[in-house]
């Protein structure tokens, strides 16, 4: 674990780059993929709803958060918390692309893009998600931002990927082989809510959560020198499969374990500890493993986990969560 697993991965430095200025412009395709989804479910759900459809849409929702979106995309794609096997890392980010919010590549610069910006002393309203709900939602949902002076990607060991090219090339299309699936198990109330529903429910449960993180909520560390900071979103622990620990995220961002605390529930990284077990993970980082990370955290809340008397911003050795 030589590399620092806490780094913007796939941006490189760009001394010009100004994260503050920038134009707001409507986003055509994410905007019709993000309200249609909402306005098919609104229209549809009244005429196709059934026991098994709602629970087959919810299961599946789950699933897609768990397996694509928390573990795929954002602990092994974006930060590299794990390795995997080859067959089973394309299958997680097949599912992450499968959970509705966009491409693997599209998915990296915009994480990537938002996660640079609140490391600076200040960043755009839009990465920084300072403005009231309802215009924030139309921002992230509706628009994107076009930096006067963006950094640079270095996005080549993505794109030499055939798989993932391919991905962000059909990510739409991705929801038809699901549709004809349960098409043929339950009809169209299974389509409705496996497809329709669950990719709604990702789109805007995964920007309430990230609005909500960046604005109010339990805190115990402050990165130090960063413009914006993050909270927890209790509430949302569990169902986001402990992503809406968001503080511990922007506290140990490479770390494998997102809930640090007792009672932190955090079923992406039990999900890679049993891979661990099974002998499909290895290479996890943890905070133990990011020492130097210390050095710009602030403890805000009261000591949770003992440090040695010698190092007053010692990582949390975590104890079992919940």
């Amino acid at each position: 674990m030589s590399r620092d697993r806490c780094e913007v991965n796939w941006i490189v430095e760009t001394p010009e780059a100004d994260p503050a200025q920038g134009q707001v412009r409507w986003d055509p395709a994410h905007s019709l993929w993000n309200g249609g989804m909402l306005a098919a479910s609104l229209i549809l759900v009244p005429f196709f709803t059934t026991p098994a459809a709602v629970a087959v849409g919810l299961l599946l929702t789950g699933a897609m958060l768990l397996l694509g979106h928390s573990v795929g995309f954002h602990r092994l794609l974006i930060h590299g918390s794990f390795q995997t096997t080859p067959w089973l890392r394309d299958f997680l980010i097949w599912c992450g692309t499968v959970a509705g919010m966009s491409g693997p590549i599209w998915i990296v610069r915009t994480h990537d893009l938002r996660d640079w910006a609140q490391r600076q002393s200040d960043c755009h309203d839009y990465l920084a998600h300072r403005r009231r709900m309802m215009h924030d939602a139309w921002w992230q949902l509706h628009c994107t931002l076009e930096l006067d002076h963006p950094p640079q990607f270095d996005l080549s060991k993505l794109e030499q990927s055939g798989f993932i090219r391919w991905l962000e090339r059909t990510w739409m299309l991705q929801q038809l082989p699901v549709a004809a699936l349960l098409f043929w198990l339950g009809g169209w109330p299974f389509v409705v809510w496996g497809v329709f529903v669950r990719v709604a429910l990702t789109v805007h449960g995964h920007w309430l959560v990230g609005h909500l993180a960046h604005r109010r909520g339990p805190q115990s560390w402050l990165v130090r020198d960063a413009g914006v900071q993050a909270h927890d979103v209790p509430w949302a622990g569990l169902i986001t499969m402990g992503e809406a620990w968001h503080n511990n995220h922007h506290a140990y961002p490479g770390s494998a374990r997102i809930g640090l605390q007792p009672g932190q529930s955090d079923w992406g990284y039990r999900f890679i500890q049993l891979l661990e077990r099974a002998g499909f993970a290895w290479d996890i980082c943890l905070p133990a493993h990011v020492v130097a990370r210390s050095r710009h955290l602030q403890k805000v809340a009261p000591e949770t986990f003992k440090a040695p008397a010698r190092q007053s911003m010692q990582p949390p050795q975590p104890g079992p969560a919940e």
